[in-house]
């Protein structure tokens, strides 16, 4: 089966098993978190192109942050916080999928600013589709609590984590098998 195949199929199948889990977070997001239910946001994509990657709202409306998240910040309601805990912000990316703008497991989908500093073999990472899942992402699965540790997070999510995150992505790009993609996504509904 070709990994785009999969994709449609399994993120159909998702919207339909989980369709009661998007309705009770919808109504959870607009009974306790005044504004609208989906946060969208561009980001960069397969060859770069930019696209409107779609989630849960877990922030307050107009909250003027920066782009990186750590755990604890006042920007980030309760009910967000839970949202985050257990990755149900991330549901509605399954339309990304479906549309081809993403696919379950590859690179996840950074802001395009990121980009401009990779170099020539580092852009390889970018003829992949972002991913929900990946490699760095179940690496990195506790981020916003490392982040939360540290005195500067902009600085370290910069100069530490992205960068480790492209070494990551990019022996993802060379070493990728569907097979390997569906032990990633076993792993990742795991939780290890």
């Amino acid at each position: 089966m070709s990994k785009r195949l999969f994709d449609i199929i399994a993120s159909v199948c998702g919207f339909i098993i989980l369709l009661p889990v998007f309705i009770i977070v919808a109504l959870l997001i607009k009974i306790f978190m005044p504004g609208p239910v989906f946060f969208i946001q561009k980001r960069t994509g397969r060859y770069g192109n930019l696209f409107n990657i779609v989630k849960f709202r877990t922030m307050v409306v107009n909250h003027g942050g920066n782009t990186v998240s750590v755990k604890g910040e006042r920007r980030i309601t309760p009910l967000g916080a839970t949202l985050r805990k257990y990755k149900l912000d991330e549901l509605p990316e399954l339309w990304n999928v479906l549309i081809g703008k993403m696919s379950f497991v590859g690179p996840r989908p950074d802001m395009p600013e990121m980009f401009e500093n990779l170099n020539d073999e580092e852009k390889k990472i970018l003829e992949l589709r972002p991913g929900i899942t990946g490699p760095a992402s179940l690496k990195y699965v506790n981020e916003e609590e490392l982040l939360a540790s540290v005195s500067d997070p902009v600085a370290y999510n910069l100069n530490v984590i992205w960068p480790d995150k492209v070494k990551i992505n990019l022996n993802y790009y060379y070493n990728r098998t569907f097979w390997g993609d569906i032990a990633l996504i076993i792993r990742t509904l795991a939780g290890k």
